[in-house]
């Protein structure tokens, strides 16, 4: 039961922000929103794809993810090897994604949210921390093959 309210929960919230996109890229190219970035990926079907999304920060470094499962563009991003990441007013850093499994920097990305996201992502995020546990996905964005850190 509760997954499935977690699931809805997560599922409203980002139906909400999708048509909620154009006047957050207005407020992010005018002013920034915290710790939110332009993710840019290349489809499965070829598609350059360009989202908003909360980077997270650890001691071990910088992340993305979704916190109820694959989502399309996990799944992209998972099956390009590669994105880039833009912050406001500067180039594009290219990356590799690495899928974090079950552990201790998985579980320190997952508490991030907590207080890295803006509100109410953060609350969200924190009071269905269980669910995110459970199904969440989470890559820590490395540099490119061949490049040192």
């Amino acid at each position: 039961m509760l997954v499935a309210m977690g699931d809805l929960l997560f599922r409203g919230l980002y139906r909400m922000l999708r048509i909620l996109d154009p006047l957050l890229r207005v407020a992010y190219g005018t002013a920034g929103l915290g710790n939110v970035h332009e993710l840019r990926v290349r489809s499965r079907r070829g598609r350059l794809r360009s989202l908003l999304l909360g980077l997270l920060r650890t001691d071990d470094g910088l992340y993305l993810g979704h916190p109820n499962g694959w989502a399309p563009w996990t799944r992209d991003l998972a099956a390009a090897g590669r994105g880039e990441l833009v912050w406001r007013d500067h180039e594009p850093v290219e990356f590799r994604p690495v899928l974090l499994v079950d552990g201790p920097e998985r579980e320190a990305v997952i508490r991030a949210t907590w207080s890295q996201h803006p509100f109410p992502g953060g609350l969200i995020y924190s009071v269905m921390r269980r669910h995110v546990r459970r199904h969440g996905v989470y890559f820590r964005l490395d540099p490119p093959h061949g490049e040192a850190s």
